[in-house]
């Protein structure tokens, strides 16, 4: 056996029970065939005539114990991978799909780890309750029975094999909700922490109404251009520091045709919409404020920045709920990691993709 220490790629689904998606037409949906009069997995078996080779299911990993069905992982790559058949690429779509095969066997392993923690806990679950969740199944997706039977069959699912994957994450649930949930802890100080610190970046500048002058340098420019260039800057911004209308220095100086007749206008200009370099100045400036000259593709720009918004913070009671839900989502996340993460450390499995 080989023991794999690896970060999950991806944490156990079943936090939440969904449908399969419907892949209409997809051949690689249906379920391997496993032939149990064989002794063998991984070979080819004949039909009782001998004449025609039947495919016979194999494993792909072991976990302790248990072991995972290829054909177990070909019907959760299905619904994923159905994308992959638009990629024209061969070579780069057999890439794509070993490598989301690996990924969702390493998810597979996690949930049988956490599966394998519940019943040493004794966690269980009962037919009632598998039964309530997917009649609540049905209920958020509008199905009647024949319908979730026609859409299990679509992704090879038998109505017994899906309870059977319910009673599952149902189980995992379970078990992150007794294992892992009561070490999960959050304090009133952990939520005014959240708040104080949303409202330093709330207090931030989230929008500038800018304008600029553009004086323009030739790319080849040599010392003398690009030294009266600046000059030219200097004598923009110091008229405008003086008292001078923006707009107007900008129609009478400005290089830039597309914004010289509208007074240099560049509208409301969003954190994250404009060159970083840019950003870290013009997000820095005081309403009527003018900064420059700051270098370009097209030569110096003078900014000034007519208005400013600024980002609203809600009112500590009235948000503190939400911010415990979000904190203790959060921590019950790495928590589950963390424990994931020590059960893969004690396991011994053996992948054989």
């Amino acid at each position: 056996m080989v023991k794999r220490t690896m970060r999950p790629a991806s944490l156990f689904r079943g936090i939440a029970l969904a449908l399969p998606l419907l892949i209409a037409g997809s051949a690689s949906a249906q379920p391997t065939v496993r032939d149990q009069r064989t002794p063998k997995p991984g070979a080819l078996a004949s039909d009782k005539d001998g004449a025609r080779p039947m495919i016979v299911d194999r494993v792909v990993a072991t976990v302790n114990d248990e072991i995972i069905l290829h054909s177990e992982l070909m019907m959760r790559v299905a619904p994923l991978a159905f994308e992959l058949n638009k990629v024209t690429d061969l070579k780069e779509r057999a890439r794509r799909q070993n490598k989301l095969g690996s990924q969702v066997l390493d998810e597979m392993i996690n949930e049988e780890l956490v599966s394998q923690a519940a019943s040493t806990a004794k966690l269980e679950v009962g037919a009632k309750e598998v039964e309530a969740a997917i009649t609540d199944l049905k209920r958020q997706n509008k199905l009647d029975d024949e319908q979730l039977k026609e859409a299990l069959r679509m992704q090879g699912y038998s109505m017994s094999s899906y309870r059977k994957d319910v009673r599952s994450q149902i189980v995992r649930m379970r078990a992150v909700n007794t294992l892992v949930r009561p070490k999960v802890s959050i304090s009133d100080d952990d939520v005014r922490a959240k708040y104080d610190a949303n409202a330093r970046r709330s207090a931030q500048v989230s929008e500038v109404h800018l304008q600029h002058i553009l004086v323009a340098v030739a790319p080849d420019a040599d010392e003398a251009a690009k030294s009266a260039a600046r000059d030219k800057a200097a004598d923009i911004i110091s008229r405008a520091r003086a008292g001078e209308e923006f707009a107007k220095l900008a129609g009478t100086y400005s290089d830039d045709p597309a914004t010289k007749n509208t007074g240099g206008d560049l509208g409301w200009i969003e954190r994250g919409t404009i060159a970083t370099e840019w950003e870290v100045i013009v997000f820095a400036m005081n309403k009527d404020e003018t900064r420059g000259p700051v270098n370009g593709p097209r030569g110096l720009h003078v900014f000034h920045v007519s208005e400013i918004k600024d980002s609203k913070q809600e009112e500590y009671e009235a948000v503190k709920e939400k911010l415990r839900n979000e904190l203790y989502r959060v921590e019950l996340d790495k928590q589950t990691r963390l424990w994931v993460d020590d059960l893969r450390k004690k396991a011994h499995f053996e992948i054989k993709l």
